[in-house]
């Protein structure tokens, strides 16, 4: 459990530290060194392989050796013999790997919706939302032409 919750806890302070402190300073359009250029890409590689590698490895193994989320242990399904409940009249049986797989599923997901929000926030970095002048009247009302 501590070594889930310290990978993810890295992979967020690798995220948002950075990231913070370079959005506002990187200044727009500035050329960028070989030397910055080669941090960055092994910055990046590394939160890469940290949020698809290490994070549901961790999960993974914590799911696996601690828990006891095999396949061996059943969750519901038609095999009980209950007669109460939604789970029992599904026609499949639901394992705990299957609880544990959608969550790893979950986390790759998660991470790949910071990547592409992170990059799209990184190259809209000192844009303006184009403001839409009107022409005015003399008495200060906006003039529309339809």
């Amino acid at each position: 459990m501590v070594a889930l919750i310290v990978s993810t806890l890295i992979g967020v302070l690798g995220l948002v530290l950075p990231f913070r402190h370079f959005y506002k300073r990187r200044p727009l359009g500035a050329p960028l060194t070989w030397g910055e250029a080669m941090v960055s890409a092994t910055w990046a590689f590394f939160l890469m392989f940290w949020w698809y590698g290490v994070v549901p490895h961790q999960w993974l193994t914590l799911a696996d050796n601690e828990w006891n989320w095999r396949p061996d242990r059943f969750w519901h399904g038609p095999s009980f013999g209950m007669s109460d409940g939604i789970l029992t009249k599904l026609p499949f049986t639901l394992h705990y790997q299957h609880a544990r797989d959608f969550i790893a599923a979950g986390i790759y997901v998660v991470a790949l919706g910071a990547n592409g929000a992170l990059f799209v926030a990184w190259q809209n970095r000192g844009k303006k939302a184009p403001s839409i002048e009107l022409e005015r009247s003399d008495y200060g009302r906006p003039l529309v032409r339809t």
